[in-house]
């Protein structure tokens, strides 16, 4: 269940997982309910954006709380430039912060929009025009720079495993072992 210095462990891998997958079927559903002009067909997205953007959250502090009081991560890959180290946990850290204030101005826009309901399933027809609402702006930045994040997160995890051939990926998938995590 909990890391070892070279391999993540099956909690870690599986909120991992689960938050990539959640925040990608997230990213999807909230661009294209921002790009929709039926009410009736934006308001069925959101009632599947909306929940899922509170089950991110507490996956997120799920992970948040999992590497403070339980588990430690795996050291660094040996060999990498300072740079490589400093630029993976400074995206990491992105991550959380981007996750945690879209949450924030996720909620920001349901209350100041009177459409908080809709996480209940509730209707909440007529949608109102989010793009007059406050916290709209700073969802819209951060889904892009959650793309950005994404794509560098996954462009690295791609650069270790084809380019260098270092077996780094394998450190967070459940079948990983020693000579794979690249010891």
């Amino acid at each position: 269940m909990k890391s070892t210095s070279i391999q993540y462990g099956s909690v870690a891998v599986t909120l991992h997982w689960l938050s990539a997958i959640f925040i990608l079927a997230m990213l999807g559903s909230g661009f294209r309910a921002a790009s929709m002009a039926d009410g009736a067909i934006k308001e069925t997205i959101l009632m599947f954006h909306v929940p899922l953007g509170v089950i991110i959250l507490v996956l997120t502090l799920l992970r948040l709380f999992w590497w403070w009081r339980v588990d430690q991560k795996p050291r660094s890959v040996e060999g990498d430039p300072a740079w490589q180290n400093f630029t993976a946990k400074a995206i990491h850290v992105l991550f959380y912060i981007v996750i945690l204030g879209m949450a924030a101005s996720g909620i920001g826009m349901l209350a100041m929009s009177g459409t908080g309901g809709i996480l209940f399933g509730a209707s909440a027809e007529p949608l109102p025009d989010f793009n007059e609402v406050l916290p709209r702006v700073p969802h819209g930045l951060g889904a892009r720079l959650m793309l950005a994040l994404f794509a560098l997160h996954a462009g690295a995890a791609l650069y270790h495993h084809f380019i260098k051939r270092d077996g780094l990926i394998w450190r967070m998938w459940f079948s990983a072992n020693d000579d794979e995590a690249g010891s």
